[in-house]
């Protein structure tokens, strides 16, 4: 059974740092595309970064491009978002996820990935 488990939210002021860390079990690490994802209150979630894996292929959102960084540790099967110069509108609920990756193609969509944390909260004030 896939289980992921999420740390490291908090509250920052705007232009402050945080990092992110989901470790992973219950299955092969290396074979998965996982991702982060966010959702603020009132809205859909929507993906922030996502990685595959198995050669560090790495997707971000238009939003955090050259802000955020996705990394991973395999021998710990951990997944992290480092968020650098982070804004208000980054506040939200970050959650990681799994898939299975398929053949040619990272999942980027909420919809598309099947196992989830329980997410951590971001708060980033002005």
């Amino acid at each position: 059974q896939v289980q992921l488990v999420e740390s490291g939210g908090g509250s920052v002021q705007a232009g402050g740092s945080l990092r992110l860390s989901c470790a992973a079990s219950g299955y092969t690490y290396s074979s998965y595309c996982m991702g982060w994802f966010r959702q603020a209150p009132g809205s859909e979630r929507e993906g922030v970064a996502t990685i595959y894996t198995g050669d560090g292929s790495t997707y971000y959102a238009d939003p955090v491009k050259g802000r955020f960084a996705v990394s991973q540790d395999n021998a710990k099967n951990t997944l992290y978002l480092q968020m650098n110069s982070l804004k208000p509108e980054d506040t939200a609920t970050y959650y990681c996820a799994a898939v299975r990756c398929p053949p040619f193609y990272m999942p980027t969509m909420a919809r598309e990935y099947k196992n989830w944390g329980q997410g951590t909260q971001v708060t980033v004030s002005s």
